[in-house]
């Protein structure tokens, strides 16, 4: 066993690893897994920079992760930095702040390692599901890009595009600062129309219609699937594997864009740094799944965190 830290540091949220690794069995056993929102791509899309207090919010968290890895004793960190340190002008401070605190460079990675590491982290359980159809097709939906990949036993296509929970939510929902609550119909079409063209985009270089399965995953696919399930708290082992057909993902978006800021924020569980952006993740979720005619989404909670675990194991 050697036992490792993965970091994923995304648009919206910054998640934390530590976990027993055993290459020769493909056995992962976690120590301590963990998700804090810190919106570290607020406002990226607009300004093209990272906003000193989401910087000052991230590097908070990486303090307390800093020291949960050196009481489990951790032999190997691993730092990836996704979408909003990739396009921010002063990503520099980023890097330089993360060293400080944690003695490693942030990576900022391409969206091909990204997705790489996603289905990596997603696929590893399935392959003995003898009812899971290859070619899978994961679908890693963030804050600022949206994952796609499709393959069997390895990845054999895959392309990141820039729609996600946070960026959509800034460009269409956002007025004068505040999100418009409910979404009306023609900032929903807007929002549409952004998802289609980056799903046009996604085709040129990923089959998303070969696909047999459909694999979804990160925070707006796990929040839809337990509004799905009707959960009385968030709960990781019933989420995790669960298949949530199609109709019930159309019946939770049309619930989710009805709905107003106080009317999400008290479905039970639904996380608060999820409430404003969550109507436009789970968009994403269903427009995918129309556009290659999925009956169901098999949800997992195993993503790009436990690829980036094996990458170092």
């Amino acid at each position: 066993m050697t036992r490792v830290a993965a970091i994923d540091c995304g648009t919206n949220s910054i998640r934390l690893l530590v976990a027993d690794a055993d290459p020769a069995t493909g056995e992962l056993v976690d120590l301590d897994r963990r998700m804090t929102i810190v919106r570290l791509g607020q406002g990226v899309d607009r300004t093209g920079r990272l906003a000193p207090e989401a910087l000052e919010r991230t590097f908070a968290v990486c303090r307390e992760y800093a020291a949960a890895i050196k009481e489990l004793g951790a032999e190997k960190i691993r730092f990836v930095a996704t979408s909003a340190s990739r396009d921010a002008s002063n990503r520099d401070d980023f890097v330089r702040g993360v060293l400080e605190i944690l003695g490693v460079e942030p990576e900022v990675i391409s969206g091909d390692q990204e997705a790489e590491f996603s289905f990596t982290g997603a696929t590893k359980e399935l392959t003995g599901s003898s009812d899971l159809a290859k070619p899978y097709l994961v679908v890693d939906i963030g804050g600022g890009s949206t994952e796609f990949v499709v393959g069997g036993s390895r990845v054999e296509a895959a392309r990141s595009v820039d729609v996600g929970c946070v960026r959509m939510t800034e460009r269409h929902l956002v007025v004068g600062g505040e999100v418009v609550d409910p979404p009306t119909p023609d900032r929903i079409a807007a929002i549409r129309a952004d998802i289609a063209a980056a799903l046009d985009l996604a085709e040129q270089t990923v089959p998303l219609r070969e696909a047999r399965t459909l694999v979804g995953l990160a925070g707006s696919v796990t929040t839809v699937a337990a509004i799905a399930l009707g959960l009385p708290e968030y709960d990781s082992a019933a989420i995790h594997h669960s298949r949530i057909p199609y109709g019930q993902v159309a019946a939770v978006v049309e619930r989710l864009t009805a709905a107003t800021h106080d009317e999400r924020a008290a479905i039970p569980v639904m996380h608060p740094g999820r409430v404003d952006v969550i109507a436009a993740g789970a968009l994403v979720l269903l427009m995918i799944m129309e556009r290659i005619g999925a009956s169901e989404v098999v949800v997992s909670e195993h993503d790009i965190l436990d690829g980036i675990a094996w990458s170092i194991a």
